[in-house]
């Protein structure tokens, strides 16, 4: 079942390593869905977002190898996305111990200011989504690291990180001494989560449904299914 038609390298080909993602696995991985569907996170999330409904948007599979150099740019995930609304929550779930070094990294209370930045490609900074000059550009958060309350943890097998849509977050490549680094992130949705149809292709790519549902409505949807409700 893997790599899905999804797959790709988001990493150069003379990278020392290699940075590889995969999306929408649960449509067709049974292990996958399974756990999306009989894990805690749903229940989570919907708490979290206060929300009545936890809606499954998307899974996304994350490898680094060993002495991987491609970073993960900072950015925030709902500008690639064909969604509007505030209830979001993004879950980052490693299999692999994580150093500080190679973690997530997050702008501590980033999404409470409800900007949306221009999205743009990991490896070539292309503006393949919103037009360029037609949203923010990020800060170059790199350079003045101190400037910026940058959060980040030591994970371990069992260690879940929560996040919403609009946080900041980023990641640096992965150190020699240290194995691979296997991602597994799963994105749901709250009640007040609305299709917002786009011009250009999203990450992970929904056009093919664009005309299933109305802009504006409820991602009422088979591709969307509701994992939790809260009266469960």
């Amino acid at each position: 079942t893997h790599p899905s038609s999804r797959f790709k390298v988001a990493s150069q080909s003379d990278d020392t390593g290699r940075f590889v993602e995969d999306f929408r696995t649960w449509e067709n991985n049974s292990y996958y869905k399974q756990f999306i569907y009989e894990s805690p996170c749903a229940a989570v999330a919907g708490l979290l977002m206060e929300s009545s409904i936890s809606r499954l948007y998307h899974d996304h599979l994350l490898v680094k190898e060993v002495n991987t150099k491609q970073i993960t740019p900072w950015h925030q995930d709902q500008p690639y996305y064909n969604i509007e609304g505030n209830q979001t929550c993004s879950f980052w779930i490693p299999v692999d111990p994580v150093s500080r070094y190679s973690t997530l990294e997050f702008i501590a209370g980033s999404h409470r200011e409800g900007r949306w930045f221009m999205p743009r490609t990991f490896m070539n900074s292309e503006a393949k989504w919103f037009p360029e000059g037609t949203l923010e550009e990020i800060p170059d958060i790199e350079a003045n690291r101190d400037a910026f309350p940058i959060i980040g943890w030591s994970l371990e097998p069992g260690d879940v990180i929560a996040f919403h849509m609009l946080t900041l977050h980023g990641a640096r490549g992965t150190m020699v001494n240290e194995g691979r680094r296997r991602v597994f992130s799963v994105r749901f949705l709250g009640d007040d989560l609305k299709h917002s149809p786009r011009t250009w292709a999203t990450s992970p790519d929904f056009s093919d449904i664009t005309q299933q549902i109305k802009p504006g409505a409820s991602m009422d949807h088979p591709r969307f299914p509701i994992i939790w409700k809260a009266s469960q």
